[in-house]
């Protein structure tokens, strides 16, 4: 068996204001991706959502349908967006093949019968990041490379938060139903992310960090804008983001993030910013 699940259950945000450190790990970051020949999945219960991550090695590994999904096969019902972290492979989707470089995407509609990710070399293995919601209609699959996605220029150095968001999986870019998809690189020098701080009750959010530093750490901050709470990251490591929780973070260096979004509104700018000087 190569593949692992866990279902987390949605929160309400007076029940978070009494959690201590190791229950709001529990709650709310997910620890276990990126392990070598398997395909872990946490299913949350904030729209549907599923985060995970799939490293074949020797062998490649199918996406497979979880119990929680009752379903014939993982896309009966969800789409899927994949960001590859790792080294080059290729994503097998219906007996047609999409290679994914490093930090390549690829969108797969509902409908799909059969995923397989392979690694081009077991010694440099693919590391696909995995995001799933729920899909009421099938979209055509579509590889977008880093270079495809929709950039925005953010921040500034003189407030340590110069970042370049690249747009991958989402509305100009790729059809999908709810799933969005992309990924913040913060420049040298900068390490706050998604500051100022908001939230958008019309969506959850998923963040995953990545090209963390050996010994650094980023803090991720969360809950609502006047009752925060924080969670320290290391590197290949997720957190859940409820819709009534900002999200943002700062490390002890800079990184990159995955964001991933799904609900009922695919409006981008669709936020309630938080002024700094009123977060609590």
């Amino acid at each position: 068996m190569s593949t692992f699940y866990e279902v987390r259950y949605a929160s309400h945000p007076e029940a978070v204001k009494k959690l201590g450190t190791t229950e709001l790990r529990n709650e709310f970051l997910i620890d276990n991706l990126m392990e070598k020949g398997k395909v872990n999945l946490t299913y949350t219960h904030y729209d549907r959502y599923i985060a995970g991550s799939a490293v074949p090695d020797k062998q490649p590994l199918r996406l497979e349908a979880i119990d929680p999904l009752k379903a014939d096969y993982f896309l009966e019902r969800r789409e899927l967006g994949i960001i590859n972290v790792g080294g080059k492979g290729m994503v097998e989707v219906d007996g047609t093949t999409y290679d994914l470089g490093h930090k390549d995407a690829l969108y797969i509609g509902r409908g799909a019968k059969e995923v397989v990710f392979k690694s081009e070399r077991p010694d440099s293995p693919a590391m696909y990041y995995l995001n799933s919601a729920p899909a009421h209609s099938g979209y055509p699959a579509k590889k977008v490379s880093l270079s495809e996605a929709n950039k925005l220029e953010l921040g500034s150095m003189e407030t340590a938060n110069h970042r370049t968001v690249s747009q991958m999986i989402i509305g100009g870019v790729v059809s999908t139903c709810q799933l969005q998809m992309g990924m913040t690189t913060l420049k040298t020098g900068s390490v706050w992310n998604t500051m100022p701080a908001h939230v958008h009750d019309r969506r959850m959010e998923v963040y995953f960090y990545l090209d963390v530093p050996e010994g650094q750490s980023v803090c991720h901050f969360m809950g609502e804008p006047q009752q925060t709470r924080h969670i320290w990251i290391q590197n290949h490591q997720a957190v859940i983001s409820p819709p009534w929780s900002i999200h943002c973070g700062s490390g002890t260096s800079n990184y990159t993030f995955i964001w991933g979004m799904a609900g009922e509104n695919l409006d981008y700018s669709d936020m309630d910013v938080a002024k700094i000087t009123e977060l609590r």
